[in-house]
């Protein structure tokens, strides 16, 4: 069973209800994340729903099915670290309710974001190119489900699958073009601007107006020191577009936020589509 699970439910009626099988999630607290026990992610996936994935919807059912053997749901949690720079990708992943950061590490200390996968993508996107080692920093932003497939398998079924082949050379053209866009918006746009954009890119993921974000990550998301985005938070909060504390951020005008961003997130959000 996952160990995060255990950690949560350590004793007492809980811990009992959870080894005779009598409940299906566990809530953790400090983040807010309902973690959906083995059995139950799996009973959901084979019930016929619809896949929280996007590539894997867009795959004919038949297709999707046959995949389904070597899928194997996973919790992934916020701040836990899929790869490194160099690191052999062993699996890949398609977020479901989660979202993954994609940075670039300079100097082993800073670090700078060059892309978001949320329900739209797959992380490790490099195997589908024919490339063994992630060139990336791979970090979860956002606690949430997700599947989990070992690179060989994934390997075999992308050279058999067509549709498969079609939607992830798709996506990885799509995410070269938001890298671009991304790489163009931190040279050129102020930070208030940039914090708008990345925030409403975070909302259209996690499909939810509160989320959970420190200073400390959403300045190596923005490539900025800390107390510059203390001034843009600030600010956005100022105009009434946010509540910041502690890390919890809630948007408060989803229209006003875009109309403070740049034009960069009509340009990514389309691409991400």
């Amino acid at each position: 069973m996952n160990g995060r699970i255990l950690r949560l439910v350590k004793s007492g009626p809980e811990r009992l209800a959870l080894d005779s099988g009598e409940i299906d999630a566990v809530l953790d607290p400090a983040t807010r994340t309902a973690h959906l026990l083995p059995d139950a992610q799996r009973a959901l996936m084979l019930g016929g729903a619809q896949p929280a994935n996007s590539l894997l919807a867009a795959l004919p059912r038949q297709d999707y099915r046959r995949m389904l053997a070597d899928l194997e749901p996973v919790n992934l949690i916020y701040g836990e670290v899929l790869y490194e720079p160099g690191e052999r990708v062993r699996s890949v992943y398609f977020p479901g309710d989660a979202h993954v950061s994609l940075l670039v590490v300079m100097d082993r200390s800073n670090a700078l974001e060059v892309g978001l996968v949320g329900h739209e993508g797959m992380v490790g996107m490099s195997l589908a190119l024919g490339v063994e080692d992630s060139e990336v920093r791979a970090v979860v932003q956002g606690s949430g489900t997700a599947l989990r497939m070992k690179a060989n398998s994934f390997r075999e079924e992308l050279a058999r699958c067509a549709p498969l082949q079609r939607e992830i050379y798709r996506y990885a053209y799509a995410k070269l073009a938001q890298a671009r866009q991304t790489a163009a918006c931190n040279r050129f746009h102020q930070v208030e601007a940039r914090l708008a954009r990345w925030l409403l890119m975070t909302r259209d993921r996690v499909r939810s107006d509160d989320f959970h974000l420190t200073h400390e990550f959403l300045a190596d998301m923005l490539g900025v020191r800390r107390a510059g985005v203390t001034n843009a938070a600030v600010t956005l909060q100022r105009r009434k577009l946010i509540r910041y504390r502690r890390g919890n951020i809630s948007i408060l005008d989803r229209n006003g936020l875009a109309a403070a961003a740049c034009s960069c997130y009509e340009i990514l959000r389309n691409l991400a589509r």
